[in-house]
């Protein structure tokens, strides 16, 4: 990429941060610096990397979508992080919001169904240095029982409820943020919260559009 084409991405990136992020609300420091930090172009397909600070969804590998840059932010700020935790992220699509997550938690773990999504975000994250991301192909409707329990879990695609799995592997004070919607393709974003007691606690937070989860908990291929 040429000098020029690099300025122009990173005078976008400024755009984005100040327009669609604080403009619309995000407030967490950790999440707007490690927004501002990770190369949201390095994920996504040859051809589309002056787009890559655009406020929308882009298609990446698939048939699959890398989310817009303001509820990747805004779903990451719901999760409430303080640097230290566990995370559990269901949908890894190209590794962005896994390398966002990465500098806002401790430790992420991301589940990914589609082998060759799976490959080259493993290999991508590894390539930026993110060491403390661990991908994995399978069912994310059936989270990551090896690592359990998780202090924050998110999930990037829309469920006909939430996943009693996932409910499962949710520690005492964890929250979970996930769209949920009687359709494939039109939710809202809830949080889940477990009390220090183990009882869950439900809060809707705002409308949104995601993929389907598909899945044993989710919804059928």
């Amino acid at each position: 990429m040429s000098s020029n084409a690099k300025r122009e991405l990173e005078a976008r990136k400024e755009q984005m941060l100040s327009l669609h992020l604080v403009g619309r609300g995000i407030r967490d420091a950790a999440v707007l610096r490690a927004m501002r930090e990770v190369p949201r172009e390095s994920f996504l397909p040859a051809g589309l990397e002056l787009l890559a600070y655009e406020d929308g969804p882009l298609p990446i590998q698939e048939g699959q979508t890398i989310s817009q840059p303001y509820i990747v932010a805004y779903m990451i700020e719901a999760l409430e992080l303080q640097g230290t935790e566990k995370v559990l992220e269901i949908g890894t699509g190209s590794g962005y919001a896994a390398a966002v997550l990465s500098l806002c938690a401790a430790q992420v773990f991301t589940v990914e169904r589609l082998p060759s999504l799976a490959h080259l975000a493993a290999e991508r994250l590894r390539e930026l240095g993110y060491g403390n991301v661990a991908v994995r192909l399978g069912d994310g409707t059936l989270g990551w029982q090896e690592h359990a329990p998780y202090d924050a879990i998110v999930v990037t695609a829309g469920a006909p409820g939430v996943p009693e799995e996932l409910e499962l592997q949710l520690a005492p004070g964890g929250r979970l943020v996930i769209p949920v919607g009687p359709t494939p393709h039109l939710q809202d974003l809830v949080r889940v919260r477990r009390d220090k007691e183990g009882a869950l606690h439900r809060e809707a937070l705002c409308g949104v559009r995601f993929v389907p989860l598909i899945g044993a908990q989710g919804w059928e291929d």
